[in-house]
């Protein structure tokens, strides 16, 4: 006799088929409490991380919010403020349940977020504001912020869009953004709109709109699929990115976007355009450098605008290429200009993807393997990079293949979080071709959904940067070397 099914089994919601934040949640939360994942929230204990001091001081800081004195709690504050205390912001917490982590990490996060809102709400004659200033920008140096690195992609482009749309719906999205290839077109696109006009191009029809890309079917076999050509891409950019400046692309976004450019000389080296470090140089100029792919698109002199407005070659000697061969995640800049100490990476670089790994999943002894090889791998390259070098020197073009080869090879594609799409086998053809919008939207989608798992952990790991720089913005207004809540 069959069994027949009870109404909560018929119900019971799964992540692979939410279609929005809300339900991923909701589907991952059930989850844990179907594995016990649930229960393990709502203790203290773990080895994953070193739980009696994160007890210890949320009930301090519980204590003293309640008692509140603003003197009391700045006082305590002073003492450090600190995103990994006891390995809370290590990724191994977040491994064991699908929503979240320990109860514990977040609360002493959400109180002292709380903690220090209460210190910036203290009334002038009882802190003055001269006091807060001066501690709000202290804080804030020495607690670093986070950044968004957007990889380069080829024509996955979109799925980098999807990964913008999840973080910008809550409210996550950091203000510091850098983008090579293709990651610096959609870096560009967030960091040359508002947050309303932004909103329009989370749909494939807006997206095709926006790219001036033409709607189609795909006809015929998969190895007939057309290239985009120069002018498409010229097109497309001058289309999608309004003719502004980086300086004037901050002024009206709040987003401090960066564009990674590789050289096409030799002896040259790479170099991340943003409102710092070049500010009247056109964004338009750098996206087509960090897109012109080696031996597929011409390399490109940049533009900036000079004293009276006018259009002039940036450093007319010199020509860039495709920003992936040599810095597709600019970390070191990004340390040194922003003060960022938390890096979260859109990665969809083909030549990158195959070999790595997501950072929260369950380590097994072919994983540790595999990741002890890599390195090794990378520092072997590093080490014989000076000899090839010197044995290609004088054979152009081979001195250029080999820069570049050595270059692709040992860089690290990974960050604190990785949200990474699905690995599959990827059609070559259409690494460089025009999408249909049906994949269009299929790459957004695939960019939200694999952002979902992440967005806890990034509530948690930047909750406090950006309570300080949010703070910051209150009482300053906007900068370049601190970000509000966008």
């Amino acid at each position: 006799m069959q069994m027949e099914a009870k109404p909560h089994m018929l119900t019971r919601p799964k992540m692979s088929d939410a279609t929005s934040y809300q339900e991923w949640s909701a589907a991952a939360q059930a989850h844990d409490e179907r594995s016990g994942a649930a229960r393990w929230r709502g203790t203290d204990e773990s080895r994953r991380y070193d739980y009696k001091v994160i007890r210890h001081r949320l009930d301090e800081i519980l204590q003293l919010r309640a008692g509140g004195d603003p003197h009391e709690i700045l006082f305590y504050l002073n003492e450090g403020i600190h995103g990994n205390m006891g390995g809370m912001g290590s990724s191994s917490v977040y491994k064991r349940a699908k929503f979240g982590t320990k109860d514990l990490i977040t609360n002493y996060i959400q109180q002292l977020s709380g903690a220090i809102e209460q210190v910036a709400d203290a009334p002038d004659d009882v802190i003055p504001e001269a006091e807060k200033l001066e501690f709000f920008q202290r804080a804030s140096h020495c607690f670093g912020r986070s950044a968004l690195m957007l990889s380069g992609a080829g024509s996955l482009g979109p799925f980098h869009l999807g990964v913008i749309k999840a973080l910008h719906e809550q409210r996550l999205l950091p203000s510091v953004i850098s983008g090579a290839s293709a990651g610096s077109l959609v870096a560009a696109v967030v960091g040359t709109r508002s947050n309303e006009d932004l909103e329009q191009l989370f749909t494939a029809d807006k997206v095709m709109e926006a790219f001036g890309i033409a709607r189609q079917e795909e006809v015929g076999m998969p190895g007939l699929r057309k290239q985009l050509k120069i002018e498409q891409v010229k097109e497309s950019i001058a289309f999608l990115i309004p003719d502004m400046t980086f300086q004037e692309a901050f002024e009206v976004s709040g987003r401090r976007i960066n564009v990674s450019i590789s050289p096409r000389a030799l002896h040259q080296q790479s170099r991340l355009m943003n409102a710092v470090t070049s500010p009247n140089v056109f964004v338009r100029e750098a996206v087509m450098a960090s897109c012109a792919v080696p031996g597929v698109y011409p390399p490109v002199t940049l533009a900036a605008r000079n004293v009276h407005g006018q259009r002039r070659p940036y450093v007319p000697s010199r020509q860039w290429v495709d920003g992936s061969v040599t810095n597709d995640l600019p970390k070191r800049q990004l340390i040194r200009l922003y003060g960022v100490n938390h890096f979260i990476t859109s990665q969809t670089n083909p030549i990158a993807l195959w070999s790595l790994r997501d950072s929260q999943a369950q380590d097994n002894l072919f994983s540790k393997l595999f990741e002890i090889n890599q390195n090794a791998s990378r520092e072997w390259l590093k080490a014989t990079y000076p000899f090839a070098m010197e044995v290609t020197k004088s054979l152009y073009p081979l001195n250029l293949i080999t820069r570049m080869v050595y270059s692709v090879a040992t860089q690290d594609y990974t960050a604190d979080v990785n949200i990474l799409p699905e690995r599959r086998f990827r059609d070559p053809t259409k690494l460089l071709a025009q999408l249909t919008e049906k994949e269009t939207a299929a790459l957004i989608a695939e960019g939200e959904s694999a952002a979902w798992p992440k967005i806890e952990m990034i509530r948690n790991c930047t909750s406090i940067s950006r309570t300080l720089d949010g703070i910051l913005d209150r009482m300053e207004g906007p900068s370049l070397f601190h970000e509000g809540e966008h």
